[in-house]
């Protein structure tokens, strides 16, 4: 952040310390409407702004003093300014659509070659502000109609359907399995619900594309901060962005480790067929323990956004992880991670519908305590989550 976006923070934002909820919440109430969503007695609390997609930007475990999970781009929010490409403002919960790349891409418009120069983000999904529906002091939902072409010409006519809502406790407790009561831990956990519906003229096939529900979340890493991936059987994973470093990945029984501290720009991709329906983090420094669950039914069928024509273009991942780093000229936009899931790619009737649950929970507190929620739902001890 800018020294003159430091000192415009009112007198209100002087009292509480940067890199905590009720910081970013001022800072965000300066330039967007920003709803804040909330349970537990007001500690679990959740900032979305319509503005920008009905999108989570970030959540706190412990209040308004407590420490701020999801990655904000200051300098983007601040400046006012609308870029051509894509607009990167953060968040934890950011509603997309893929593919990106492919015959069947909607970043690309047709008959263009997939290079950057040519790639954009549709502004339905990066500046287009989603209408809210309803709300309520602990869930917030939102509807956008969309028109987009793809690569190959065809034209889709949509209906975006999506609520975020936060957790109370017994909600979380029937969803990890485990009594919160017996844990010295704090907590956040909330979702988004997001449903996209053909109201179009046409329906969607395979042949002239899909559309998949994309959604990604964008967090603070530390120099200690792993993420775990869960698989099924096969240690196989997609890599973009180059080879990984040796230290900066390893493949456990069933479990891919994955350094997220900011410094290194690489992504992996899990398919359909070794995809376990939950993936998270855990920072050692700040002993936060993050997890994510995702809907996932055993569809085959997910779109592939690498950029060129594709052979096999649903033959894309079901779970995506990032980690941000300096590019070739030394520029970096973070540091942040991402934690990503999708769904599957459907042929749609007109007024048919795909829906996308994504669930995001943070604890912190008593390591004994996150080490017992690790074990039930990663089957692996924190200790041994280290790179």
């Amino acid at each position: 952040m800018s020294l003159s976006t430091t000192l415009s923070c009112n007198e209100e934002s002087n009292q509480i310390k940067e890199g905590t909820f009720g910081y970013d919440v001022d800072f965000l109430n300066q330039y967007q409407n920003t709803i804040v969503l909330e349970n537990n007695n007001g500690k679990s609390k959740v900032a979305v702004v319509p503005a920008y997609q009905g999108r989570i930007l970030t959540s706190s475990a412990s209040g308004n003093q407590g420490n701020s999970y999801g990655w904000l781009n200051y300098d983007a929010i601040s400046s006012g300014k609308i870029e051509e490409k894509i607009n990167i403002y953060g968040g934890e919960d950011r509603f997309w659509l893929g593919p990106e790349g492919g015959q069947y891409s909607i970043f690309f418009d047709p008959k263009t070659e997939f290079t950057f120069e040519n790639w954009r983000t549709p502004k339905e999904i990066d500046t287009d502000v989603f209408e809210v529906v309803e709300k309520s002091k602990n869930k917030a939902v939102f509807q956008k109609e969309m028109q987009l072409t793809n690569y190959s010409g065809f034209p889709f006519h949509i209906l975006v359907n999506r609520a975020v809502k936060v957790f109370d406790q017994a909600e979380i407790e029937k969803n990890i399995s485990l009594n919160l009561n017996d844990l010295s831990v704090d907590y956040v956990g909330f979702e988004s619900i997001n449903e996209i519906k053909n109201i179009g003229k046409k329906a969607w096939n395979k042949e002239t594309g899909l559309l998949s529900i994309w959604i990604l979340g964008m967090l603070n890493p530390t120099k200690e901060t792993v993420v775990m991936v869960p698989y099924k059987s096969q240690a196989d994973y997609q890599s973009y962005f180059g080879d990984i470093p040796t230290e900066n990945i390893k493949v456990k029984d069933q479990l891919i480790l994955f350094k997220a501290d900011g410094t290194h720009r690489s992504k992996i991709g899990l398919a359909p067929q070794n995809t376990i329906p939950l993936l998270g983090s855990y920072d050692a420094e700040k002993e936060v323990l993050t997890v994510v669950q995702f809907s996932f039914n055993n569809d085959q069928d997910y779109v592939n956004s690498m950029w060129e024509l594709q052979e096999n273009p649903y033959k894309g991942d079901v779970v995506n992880t990032y980690n941000d780093g300096p590019l070739e000229n030394g520029d970096q936009l973070g540091p942040f991670y991402e934690l990503e899931s999708s769904s599957p790619a459907k042929e749609l009737s007109i007024n048919e519908s795909i829906v996308h649950k994504h669930i995001t929970y943070h604890f912190e507190g008593n390591k004994e305590d996150l080490n017992k929620i690790s074990l039930r739902l990663f089957k692996t001890d924190l200790e041994s989550i280290k790179l």
